[in-house]
């Protein structure tokens, strides 16, 4: 397999996470807890660690929830990143309490000497800055020059900043280029790669629900990964944030860029397929959720092609006539009934892993 050349980028920590071209792209998600709540927001951001989970991001909309992230940083087993618009104080208090990064655009802040005051704290504790632009918010001005929300719109807001903190000397910046329509969004950061050296974080903001909020963030996302541009990513997604996490672990493992975690291919049935499938595949997949070694699994619905078709699996199992044979790196090994498929398989993957894969 060929592997995906990225973007050269400047790299740098956020906690303990590195971030830019030589490093992993790494998942990110945002709590939808109210950060007040240190309870609720720890709970929800170790299960999403436990999903895997690198990077977490927290509303900080006020005073009280600057003072409460201090405890969310010292439970938090990612770094934590904090999202502030307009107050700079907010800003200044959530590094004071420990936060790992950074979520803001410097023009909003406000006065010239109020940037600088996070800036300076910023760089005197080596936390970076993330500027994020989306297609939703830009300036009156923008929207009057370019006759609308344009690709070049958003860079152009994105590069109005970026300067700011370059002014100030400080060069530890993320940059997201939003939007929620894909095409919009690709041009944008496809412009952005051009002129800049910064890491990027990519996303397709306000997505949807589920699976058609997933498809979309594939889209986006998995086209700019593919051309070697992004370095973090979030799924945006309505409602609970973990499924956010697994598409983000499926589209970085489909591309190659990630090898924790099992890859379940199935075929999609044809008239060939002389067993039920479906939740053959659907039981497999519940089976090896929580395994995170570099697997992949094939359920095939053919007992004649499926070991060929499937041979660069590691394991894998293909359907007869009620019936299906386990197959081990494309060699059959053994043939069972139907109803007995998937512990037989499992029970195969139970060995492969502990002989060493």
């Amino acid at each position: 397999m060929q592997d995906i050349k990225r973007r050269v980028t400047k790299n740098f920590l956020v906690g303990d996470v590195g971030v830019g071209h030589l490093h992993p792209i790494s998942i990110q998600s945002m709590t939808n807890t109210d950060t007040c709540d240190v309870e609720a927001t720890l709970t929800q951001i170790k299960q999403l660690a436990a999903d895997g989970c690198e990077i977490i991001r927290v509303a900080i909309p006020d005073n009280e929830a600057a003072e409460a992230v201090a405890k969310v940083v010292q439970g938090s087993p990612i770094p934590v990143i904090a999202d502030i618009h307009f107050d700079y104080k907010l800003a200044i208090k959530a590094l004071d309490n420990g936060v790992h990064g950074l979520r803001l655009n410097p023009g909003n802040i406000g006065a010239a000497w109020k940037v600088r005051e996070v800036v300076k704290k910023a760089q005197d504790k080596a936390v970076p800055i993330r500027i994020g632009v989306n297609s939703g918010s830009l300036d009156k001005t923008l929207l009057e020059k370019y006759r609308g929300v344009t690709a070049p719109a958003m860079v152009e807001s994105a590069l109005q900043h970026i300067s700011i903190l370059e002014d100030l000397n400080f060069d530890l910046i993320k940059i997201s280029l939003k939007a929620s329509h894909v095409p919009l969004m690709i041009e944008a950061y496809r412009i952005m790669a051009e002129k800049v050296s910064y890491p990027f974080h990519l996303g397709v903001t306000e997505a949807g629900l589920g699976e058609n909020g997933s498809i979309k963030s594939a889209v986006g996302i998995g086209t700019l990964l593919a051309e070697g541009i992004g370095d973090t990513i979030r799924v945006s997604l309505t409602g609970d944030p973990l499924p956010e996490v697994k598409a983000a672990k499926v589209i970085l493992r489909t591309l190659g860029l990630r090898k924790k975690g099992v890859d379940v291919i199935s075929c999609p049935t044809c008239g060939r397929t002389q067993i039920d499938l479906y939740p053959i595949a659907k039981a497999v997949e519940e089976k090896v959720a929580d395994l995170n070694v570099p697997l992949t699994v094939a359920v095939m619905g053919c007992a004649v092609n499926g070991p060929g078709e499937a041979r660069e699996a590691d394991l894998g199992i293909a359907g007869g006539k009620g019936e299906g044979l386990v197959f081990v790196k494309g060699k059959v090994i053994k043939k069972v009934p139907e109803d007995a498929l998937v512990e037989a398989l499992w029970e195969e993957i139970q060995k492969y892993i502990a002989e060493g894969v």
